[in-house]
């Protein structure tokens, strides 16, 4: 065997393990970086989590049944329009706050999620026992008087409890 076939793998050899020597000892010394830095600094989903969590309660806020009926509450059109304007406002604040998700645990987005299809059948379940050519005030009124003689038919002070109790743990 040539000399050049013994040093050549050798000095490749070395090459290699210098690289991943420095590497190793640039990762450890970020590291070590990251732990000096303060909390805000080492969590950087935090922020975005708690923003999350925020948007999430006033979605809750703003699909609780009292609060979308006093929002939209609209004279003059009948029960089945005033029926498709409460479900379409639903799903679109549910829509428009559906990336959230992402940064919240899986049984807070299932809260809000139960919470939305529970508004959606509510309002159904409530429209279809009106009868034909009922107003948007009766509607409204059902509805309104559904969650005030009966509390727990909405889950939303629940569910903002829930989301406000897992922010809390963020901070």
């Amino acid at each position: 065997m040539e000399l050049n076939e013994i040093i050549w793998p050798a000095v490749i050899a070395v090459l290699l393990a210098g690289t991943l020597a420095v590497l190793f000892w640039k990762q450890r010394k970020q590291a070590k970086e990251l732990e000096k830095k303060g909390p805000e600094e080492t969590r950087p989903t935090q922020q975005l989590q708690l923003q999350a969590y925020e948007r999430l309660i006033l979605l809750t806020d703003r699909i609780a049944l009292p609060n979308l009926v006093s929002r939209l509450n609209q004279t003059g059109i009948s029960s089945t329009e005033m029926q498709g304007l409460l479900t379409q406002t639903i799903r679109q604040e549910f829509e428009h706050n559906i990336t959230q998700q992402i940064y919240v645990s899986q049984e807070a987005w299932s809260a809000v999620r139960n919470l939305k299809e529970q508004n959606l059948l509510i309002i159904n379940q409530v429209a279809s026992i009106l009868p034909t050519g009922s107003s948007s005030f009766d509607l409204n009124r059902s509805l309104l008087e559904l969650t005030a003689q009966n509390p727990q038919a909405s889950l939303h002070n629940i569910v903002s409890e829930a989301l406000s109790y897992e922010a809390k743990k963020l901070m």
